[in-house]
């Protein structure tokens, strides 16, 4: 780091990270308490686990389109707010309904963090990006740790306490970021347009994001299908009428892997703790920190395995590495899930930091809305997609499976159909189940564990699609000459976008 200011801003960026991860990793430690409390079906636990995610990309998408005008402190401000916010919404919560404004203000704040630091790190390191995010966002695996072990520290007591834990990084990263200067950004000194910006996302790009925020909007407040495609269709018209172009398609191609990629991540992520309680006695929060720590540790030293690998062979590798880990989880019991967890978390250390190396090396004409863009589309498609996904597949594996083995236990314990994006299912009564004898629940209880060791096996199939798409750009590249990152000459001095070979 060049001086003293940078290091403290880098710490400052790197703790607002950590705060979003701690709401992450309690939100997976408690949603069983929310689901005793409440009474949530598997599908309503996967959308509370989903909206902690898919809001992410609505600040993170909208900050990206303004943040050069309204500066990243002002955005921060606005993150700090959420958080704060978000933890007295839930805390105060009286139902589901309750939980999912909490979570989704939560969520806001999360995307709007990224908004700021990627681009801000991103720029102090404009020769080594992918390096310095992959530290950057050792932040959130750094989160999950020492949030999960605080969360645990606390035992038994309320939910509410554990929700509470999220303060502590939010107020200090809201000191650290007080009065900070920040940088301009590469695209803004080398005079690229605003337009020019927009082009690189374009029409296609725009209408991905659209669509996924507009379809998971639509579902919370029940609009027809045709508000959705008139909602829909505006948004993306005026984009294409102003950007006129319709992406570069690397950056489109690489938008549709990271669907993939985050529902491998972030998806499991969410689902991990809660598919491992009947292995684990309850203690499979352990298998979330555990994998969060081998993350944190190797984001740390990604420096000389990019430099030996490049960050596509990396991308590649690990997710060769991610479906053996998913399948050997969805296999193992008992101690044997640790093994297991830690290939799956060698796996999965890489995927996102380094996708977003990638889209700042090839794509810095794009600014903050290439860079954050590709995280939103992550995330809206893990938290429309992915969480709702495995939840789903499971209340639906339990509802067929049960019909077949005993069929009056079925309709004791089977409630009317519900709906969601993968259309209707009919999920358990849980406090029926709750009044039923110690043999009937331990039926329930083996159903529900069968399904959820089913789900982790279910998603490998996310890498292995990560895996074939990679090795399609490494041989481009290769075809092409090899990977090399673009870099920026200041527009006024009339110097031209020039590439120049990665150091990989």
């Amino acid at each position: 780091m060049n001086s003293s200011k940078e290091k403290w801003l880098f710490w400052a960026c790197f703790i607002a990270l950590v705060a979003t991860s701690f709401g992450f990793v309690v939100r997976a430690q408690i949603i069983g308490d929310w689901q005793a409390q409440f009474n949530l079906s598997e599908t309503q636990k996967g959308e509370l686990l989903g909206v902690g995610l898919w809001p992410f990309a609505i600040s993170i998408v909208l900050f990206s389109l303004v943040i050069d005008k309204i500066g990243y402190g002002r955005a921060m401000i606005f993150a700090f707010l959420c958080h704060v916010g978000s933890a007295i919404i839930t805390i105060f919560a009286t139902g589901y309904w309750m939980l999912y404004l909490g979570t989704f203000v939560l969520a806001l704040g999360n995307g709007t963090v990224e908004a700021v630091i990627n681009p801000v790190v991103a720029t102090m390191f404009p020769r080594e990006k992918t390096k310095w995010l992959n530290i950057l966002h050792a932040g959130w695996p750094g989160g999950m740790v020492l949030g999960g072990i605080l969360a645990l520290s606390l035992g038994s007591a309320h939910w509410g306490w554990k929700v509470g834990l999220v303060l502590i990084p939010a107020i200090t990263y809201g000191i650290l970021m007080f009065r900070r200067e920040f940088p301009i950004h590469e695209r803004v000194k080398a005079g690229i347009s605003y337009k020019a910006m927009l082009q690189e996302v374009g029409t296609l790009g725009a209408l991905i994001v659209v669509v996924l925020i507009v379809r998971e909007i639509g579902r919370v407040f029940e609009w027809s299908l045709t508000a959705e495609i008139l909602v829909a269709g505006a948004l993306v018209l005026s984009y294409g009428l102003y950007a006129k172009s319709l992406g570069r398609p690397m950056f489109i191609f690489l938008l549709l892997i990271m669907m993939p990629l985050a529902t491998t991540e972030l998806g499991t992520d969410s689902w991990i703790t809660d598919l491992m309680v009947p292995f684990l006695a309850g203690n499979a929060v352990w298998v979330l920190v555990y994998t969060a720590f081998i993350m944190m540790v190797l984001r740390f030293f990604a420096g000389p395995i990019v430099h030996r690998l490049s960050p596509l062979g990396l991308l590649a590798t690990s997710s060769a590495v991610a479906i053996i880990g998913l399948i050997f989880l969805s296999k193992t019991t008992g101690i044997a899930i640790f093994l297991a967890a830690t290939v799956y978390g060698f796996g999965k250390t890489f995927f996102w930091p380094t996708m977003l190396g990638v889209v700042a090396e090839r794509f810095p004409r794009g600014g903050a809305m290439t860079l954050n863009t590709i995280s939103g589309v992550g995330m809206l498609s893990v938290g429309i997609i992915g969480a709702a996904f495995l939840g789903n597949i499971q209340d639906k594996e339990i509802d067929q499976v049960l019909a077949m083995k005993d069929s009056a236990l079925h309709s004791k314990v089977v409630m009317e159909e519900k709906t969601s994006v993968f259309g209707n299912y009919r999920p358990l009564n849980q406090a029926v189940v709750a009044t039923l004898s110690s043999e009937e629940q331990a039926t329930i209880s083996n159903l529900g564990a069968s399904a959820k060791k089913n789900a982790l096996s279910t998603v490998a199939v996310f890498p292995a699609i990560m895996l074939v798409c990679y090795l399609g750009l490494i041989f481009y590249f290769r075809a092409k000459g090899g990977y090399k990152p673009v870099d920026l000459e200041v527009q006024s001095e009339g110097g031209p976008e020039v590439e120049k070979a990665t150091t990989g």
